[in-house]
């Protein structure tokens, strides 16, 4: 809405001040971004496509970079990977998984990123506690 709003008052102030060449050269560079930005989604679509749907080389750190307000274009160049869609959900949300089965769950409103969750797998090994003592070592034979 913003960059709508951005354009036409590019447009009114070039032909206020200069006449319909102001306004020509505002609406050339309002055509010029506007294929910036197709490019840059042709660019991550491109990537995207590359690699299989859902999957992601490590979710844990994916899930640290991600910010509240992101779009789906900005998720899908990180992630280089479509999300895998999930209606059971809700509305819009999307899933990436790494190959260790670790998930993260995003889900979005008004076209950006609401909240998100890391989604572990439950079989998985049993880890011992990060703060737990090494185990002693076993004493050396008697010679």
């Amino acid at each position: 809405m913003t960059g709508w709003l951005l354009a036409a008052v590019a447009l009114a102030v070039g032909f206020w001040s200069y006449g319909w060449q102001g306004g020509v050269l505002a609406l050339s560079v309002i055509v010029f971004w506007l294929l910036l930005q197709f490019s840059r989604a042709m660019r991550a679509m491109r990537r995207a496509s590359e690699s299989p749907v859902g999957r992601l080389r490590n979710a844990v750190m994916f899930q640290s970079r991600l910010k509240r307000g992101m779009t789906m274009l900005q998720i899908v160049g990180q992630t280089r990977s479509l999300g895998q869609r999930r209606p059971e959900l809700g509305d819009d949300v999307w899933t990436w998984t790494d190959d260790g089965g670790v998930g993260v769950t995003l889900h979005f409103e008004r076209g950006q990123l609401a909240r998100w969750t890391l989604d572990r797998p439950a079989d998985g090994p049993a880890e011992a506690p990060v703060d737990a003592p090494p185990a002693p070592a076993a004493p050396p034979p008697a010679a």
